[in-house]
């Protein structure tokens, strides 16, 4: 073969070989990206829309969450009835023509408060199905419309509390702080491995029944005198609800319940009569003229002891006068030890004696 023969038959092969890599490039590409199919039969349908919710051309649309096709177009109406404002055009895959009923509605969705919207064909129950050509009927969708709106400061307010925990880890990390001292210093990890240790010997001594409260947990003994005394406990109440004893006949005696409430009519009846002013307590309590009498009666034996404390009068005198009680002293002495002389020899003082003149 002569040698420009070759070189055609190369450029020919490097040539196949290169639509080759191409078609399998554009094939690749077609369904990585979920490109439509450029073979297949398309269908327009039409909505028209108050506000596009910024949709772009090419968004996805979707029957109940399947993709059928796309948004091929978007543009303003100008029309008067603000909710025919915004024309869209709408690419389907004719097949699915059949599956969409006339009365089926659209609206707009999204994969996530911040995933991309779409537009999504809710099927409806009308056995007529829509035309190539025809119109789709959208639905009011301004809360969705609003929920993405406040997204946008919804996400500011994440961003600034992301910021401020960045913020403070960042502080932990560092050890400072309460926290950062609780995660980073050594000496509390030395502490708490002290108390851990204490905490196991306490847990040693209890399962050894070593100590107090392992002689409380473990001992026959106080377990079956706890059992005594709540037996014991029982059976006073028993004996109570019996009317047994002083405590029971309190709670059950019915003579001793009216008596009770006898007693309780009589301090009722008295404390009326009191407030009568009934009786010389009554009387005391209610009566002025008892009452200035009592006045007049304590102010005067108030001054009578001022008189006392001040020395004057016979009471007086004896409170503070030091020579008067030294006489009444001495005198009381001297009484004593008459009386005592009398004891010892009455007949010295019984002794009559007869003298003729």
């Amino acid at each position: 073969m002569p040698r420009t023969a070759k070189v055609a038959w190369s450029q020919l092969k490097v040539g196949v070989m290169a639509l080759l890599a191409l078609v399998i490039l554009f094939a690749l590409v077609f369904l990585l990206t979920g490109a439509d199919n450029p073979f297949s039969d398309k269908a327009t349908l039409y909505t028209y829309l108050r506000d596009s919710a910024a949709m772009t051309e090419g968004s996805g649309v979707r029957l109940n969450g399947i993709l059928i096709g796309k948004v091929s177009e978007i543009r303003l109406t100008n029309d008067p009835d603000l909710d025919r404002s915004i024309r869209m055009k709408l690419q389907v895959e004719r097949e699915y023509l059949a599956s969409i009923p006339a009365d089926s509605e659209l609206g707009f969705s999204a994969e996530s408060v911040l995933g991309a919207k779409f537009l999504n064909i809710r099927r409806g129950e009308s056995g007529e199905t829509l035309k190539d050509g025809g119109e789709i009927r959208a639905r009011d969708d301004r809360d969705f419309l609003e929920i993405v709106q406040s997204a946008m400061p919804l996400l500011e307010s994440v961003q600034t509390i992301l910021n401020r925990l960045d913020k403070i880890v960042a502080i932990v990390e560092r050890g400072e702080g309460s926290i950062g001292k609780l995660v980073v210093s050594e000496e509390l990890y030395r502490r708490v491995n002290a108390v851990l240790a204490d905490m196991q010997r306490v847990t040693h001594s209890l399962t050894t029944r070593e100590g107090t409260i392992g002689q409380l947990l473990y001992d026959d003994a106080l377990y079956d005198d706890i059992r005594q005394t709540l037996a014991r406990l029982d059976a006073v109440a028993a004996g109570l609800q019996r009317g047994e004893g002083t405590a029971g006949k309190l709670l059950k005696d019915p003579a001793l319940y009216d008596e009770l409430r006898q007693a309780s009519a009589e301090i009722r009846t008295l404390m009326a009569d009191l407030n009568a002013g009934k009786g010389t307590a009554g009387k005391l309590l209610k009566d002025p003229e008892m009452h200035d009498r009592l006045v007049g009666t304590l102010d005067r034996l108030n001054l009578t002891m001022d008189q006392v404390n001040s020395g004057k009068g016979t009471l007086g005198q004896l409170m503070v006068n030091p020579a008067l009680y030294e006489n009444l002293a001495g005198t009381t002495a001297e009484m004593q030890q008459l009386m005592k002389d009398f004891r010892a020899n009455p007949k010295k003082f019984l002794t009559i004696q007869l003298k003729l003149f």
